[in-house]
């Protein structure tokens, strides 16, 4: 005779059962609204985030919305010329994931100088090391067992699962011998000057649409990250200069009053200043005469810190105002070898650049207290930092630098997965770049340079890795697929919405998609349902063409026939994007004019459009013209009355 309880758990059991029924009818059910409701194609694992209510389709972050975050306390040992680098660190992580998490990833990025790890880069010698050697790992106080691993994202495993809203307390020591390549994002910049870049062991990402980040680093694609809390202590000889992401916490300790006092003035001055000149540094007297000075910096909410360090690099300081509305301002500051002409400019580059950028486009004020533009090899963007080859041609070293502070909003105030999709900070990079050069250069300078380094490769080969869609995941890109998708394409992208919607709606957008995403981590579809959301447009047949879309820029004249109100003009999508253009008109009196024609003539047909010309004079020519949306072929583009 069975038990009381026994009826008693099986009602329960039936129960439970049928809680999971409704569960999983709900979750099809959402799945099904999901999709109901935007013609976008969206991968599961961005639907599960969506049904999930991590993420809404009105572009905003979900009511469940999380993420993750650490504190960092890092302190390296640096003596140069002595390559290797010493590390210490402490990583307390919380964990604010609705999941248990057992086996956390661990993100090496040097161990790219690891012989037999996947790269999508030639290797020199000067270049393998033998990565990250981890000395000991401890987790919440007990000392673990390490495997040095190939590659750069190795896992520990928990021995306490680390439950919702947990945290975990790790702790590193390690050393690395600092690369010598003279092309990479990092390494040795000669033999007493460093940049470190990627040098501490970190906490990958665990995100509500993939999880843990196991994207290997191929040293092609770039990075991801989370927004953490750093302090960061360098350790260097006397009469090194340090220079690293964050505040500088003891100045006064580690340079002489002299020096101290410099770099003081320069935070509130648009003058610019010299730190340390060439015969300062000569004296040996500009830092701390201890053997080894600890310079500490902290930033906090930020993805990444990074450090450069030189016995005789020179610096330069100054600050401009980045905020109108508070007169908050930003140091910028460089650090370069004296004999690089073209860095005698780079203060006043750098405070153009904050200014124009904080006030026009994306025209939200520079996030950070700082930026420091070293003398390095890579043309590379970091948070607060900034590594730049020296070039005889200064409008080109401001055209660079330019390029990487544009990169402060994406991906470092916004949290872009740049690896996953690099065309959201590369792509808004490149348009930044035209923008002001537009204001440094002129118009039709910056839109020449613009079509010449941006364009003209990409719509001049007919070869198939061109035409695969912007959305494609960079981890499946490389070489001109991956460059062009990331930059040009995408820049036009983001330039022909900007056409569509007009500058100020525009603006309205990109702000209410900056307000809603900076510090924490969008996915492309935040941005395309925000701007849908704020437009109050349904801009899917946009995205899917450009971004979605496996198209490239084409336009035709088909036809022009006489009617009684002037012409009609008959435009044919070859190419299939929908591209804004120029009709160029010459009448037979001999006047010109120019008709501009937004993305929006292609809304409701993307192969041809009618444009009407209402005139009463006749047209002796007609002229095709996509400015810096260049036409794959011209031949097609004029006609020419008969």
């Amino acid at each position: 005779m069975r038990s009381y309880y026994f009826y008693l758990s099986l009602s329960y059991c039936k129960i439970i059962s049928m809680i999971r029924l409704l569960m999983a009818i709900l979750l099809i059910a959402s799945t099904y609204a999901v999709k109901a409701q935007t013609t976008l194609f969206m991968p599961r694992n961005i639907e599960r985030a969506y049904q999930r209510g991590t993420r809404s389709l009105d572009g905003k972050p979900g009511k469940n919305y999380w993420q993750n975050h650490g504190i960092y306390n890092i302190t390296v040992t640096v003596n140069p010329p002595d390559k290797t680098v010493r590390g210490t660190e402490t990583i307390t992580y919380f964990n604010n994931s609705p999941d248990t998490l057992r086996v956390p990833v661990i993100k090496l990025i040097q161990n790219i100088h690891k012989a037999g790890t996947i790269r999508f880069v030639p290797a020199g010698d000067d270049y393998l090391t033998g990565g990250v050697q981890i000395d000991k790992l401890t987790i919440d106080g007990k000392q673990e067992d390490w495997a040095e691993p190939v590659y750069t994202h190795p896992t520990i495993r928990l021995e306490k699962p680390l439950p919702p809203k947990g945290a975990v307390t790790l702790t590193f020591d390690w050393h690395y011998e600092i690369s010598g390549n003279h092309d990479g994002r990092e390494g040795a910049l000669d033999s007493t000057s460093y940049f470190l870049a990627y040098f501490y062991p970190r906490v990958a990402v665990y995100d509500d649409c993939h999880g843990w980040d196991r994207m290997d680093f191929t040293d092609e694609q770039e990075f991801y990250n989370d927004f953490n809390d750093y302090t960061l202590t360098v350790k260097a000889p006397k009469n090194y200069i340090v220079w690293a992401t964050g505040t500088l916490q003891n100045t006064n300790e580690v340079l002489q009053p002299k020096y101290a006092k410099r770099l003081e003035r320069s935070m509130t001055t648009d003058s610019i200043l010299h730190i340390a000149t060439t015969a300062d540094l000569a004296t040996k007297k500009v830092t701390a005469q201890n053997d080894m000075n600890a310079w500490k910096w902290t930033a906090d909410n930020i993805t990444d810190v990074t450090c450069a360090i030189s016995d005789h690099y020179v610096w330069d300081a100054s600050s401009v105002i980045v905020d109108d509305a508070t007169k908050r301002r930003a140091s910028v500051q460089a650090a370069y070898k004296d004999s690089a002409t073209d860095f005698h400019y780079m203060v006043g580059f750098g405070r153009h650049a904050l200014s124009w950028l904080s006030k026009n486009w994306p025209g939200v004020a520079y996030p950070f207290p700082k930026t420091t533009i070293v003398q390095g090899f890579a043309d590379m963007e970091y948070p607060m930092m900034v590594n730049d080859n020296t070039n005889a041609d200064t409008t080109f070293t401001r055209f660079v630098v330019e390029h990487e502070l544009a990169h402060t909003w994406f991906p470092f105030y916004m949290g872009i997965n740049e690896h996953r999709y690099g065309f959201m900070d590369e792509g808004w990079a490149t348009t930044f770049e035209l923008l002001i050069g537009r204001n440094d250069m002129g118009v039709a300078a910056a839109e020449e340079a613009y079509k010449n380094f941006r364009i003209t490769y990409w719509i001049h080969d007919p070869n198939d890795e061109e035409q695969i869609p912007i959305m494609t995941p960079g981890n499946a890109l490389s070489g001109i697929g991956l460059g062009n998708n990331e930059y040009g394409k995408a820049s036009l992208g983001y330039l022909a919405v900007k056409d569509l919607l007009g500058d100020d709606m525009f603006r309205k957008c990109l702000h209410a998609y900056m307000d809603r995403w900076h510090g924490k981590h969008p996915t492309p579809w935040d941005f395309y349902y925000t701007f849908n959301d704020v437009s109050g447009k349904n801009l899917d047949w946009f995205w899917n063409n450009w971004f979605f879309g496996t198209g490239y820029i084409d336009l035709a004249i088909q036809n022009v026939t006489a009617n009684a109100n002037g012409y009609a003009v008959t435009l044919n999508n070859i190419g299939g994007y929908v591209a804004p253009a120029d009709l160029l008109i010459t009448y037979a009196d001999g006047t010109e004019e120019k008709l501009h024609q937004t993305p929006a003539i292609w809304e409701n047909n993307l192969s041809t459009a009618t444009v009407n010309i209402s005139t009463s004079k006749k047209i002796n020519t007609i002229m095709l013209d996509g400015g810096i949306f260049m036409d794959a072929d011209m031949t097609n583009n004029k006609w020419t009355a008969q």
